[in-house]
């Protein structure tokens, strides 16, 4: 923590810092180098793993790795309450599995799939409610977040920031835009949109790093989708959410008759 302060940096930050080495003996900076390569890799598992069965697996094989339900039994007297707490593990992971979707359904005989997000989107997003609830009632503040994370939450205010051409829709250099990728980081503007209860505001960038180059900063034409020029009347979003789900069960309905002729 002081050197962290002293270095105007996090404490994660610190551990990978050159000069953290005077500061620590060779053992202790062994043990932190081990437990900050430990959270990257649980990191990167989280951000590549999406759906729920992946999901499910994954967090079940992390809590057998580091050993938390022989921690609950050896840290716990009575072995009806370790087992009760470890069954309140066991029902959060499936809570999260749950919401990493994937899962199909089926709706006047219309079938649907869940969108699927990643763990680290899932924890994300439980990460921002909990900051909120914290907050009780002095909510004048500002809450910086992913649109991953806000999806299911609302603010009075909203600014969506960046809203470029190679971040929304987000683009890697070497990947192709695929029709199925562009409507899902269009479902994501949308997210973006209907989390504003009053007030609405979207910039864009000139200019943007790219790499370590800086280059023109085109629109997004996710803002040319939004006709903004056409009026100013506003669609109560969750009006506009269930008028867009009726066209899609109508589409994907047409298109099983279709297929069934």
């Amino acid at each position: 923590g002081t050197f962290s302060a002293q270095w105007k940096c996090s404490m994660f930050e610190a551990l990978f810092s050159e000069s953290l080495a005077t500061a620590l003996t060779k053992r202790a900076l062994d043990g932190l180098h081990e437990f900050g390569r430990t959270v990257n890799e649980l990191q990167y598992k989280a951000k590549h793993t999406e759906g729920h069965t992946a999901a499910h697996a994954m967090l079940t094989e992390w809590l057998k790795d580091i050993g938390y339900e022989a921690h609950l039994i050896d840290n716990e007297e009575n072995d009806k309450v370790a087992q009760a707490r470890w069954g309140n593990v066991l029902d959060f992971v499936d809570w999260i599995a749950k919401r990493c979707g994937g899962q199909h359904s089926e709706e006047g005989g219309v079938s649907f799939t869940e969108p699927k997000q990643s763990v680290l989107d899932v924890a994300q997003t439980i990460s921002v409610i909990l900051s909120l609830a914290e907050r009780g009632d002095d909510q004048d503040q500002v809450t910086l977040t992913t649109l991953h994370a806000s999806k299911g939450l609302e603010w009075p205010h909203v600014v969506l920031a960046g809203v470029n051409e190679g971040l929304l829709p987000f683009k890697r250099e070497e990947a192709e835009l695929t029709a199925e990728a562009l409507q899902e980081e269009r479902r994501l503007m949308y997210v973006g949109i209907t989390r504003a209860r009053t007030t609405l505001a979207v910039s864009t960038l000139r200019r943007r790093k790219k790499g370590r180059d800086t280059v023109v900063g085109i629109p997004s034409r996710f803002l040319a989708e939004m006709k903004l020029h056409e009026g100013s009347t506003r669609e109560d979003p969750r009006e506009k959410l269930k008028r867009m789900r009726e066209e899609l069960a109508a589409k994907a309905a047409a298109r099983i008759a279709g297929a069934a002729e």
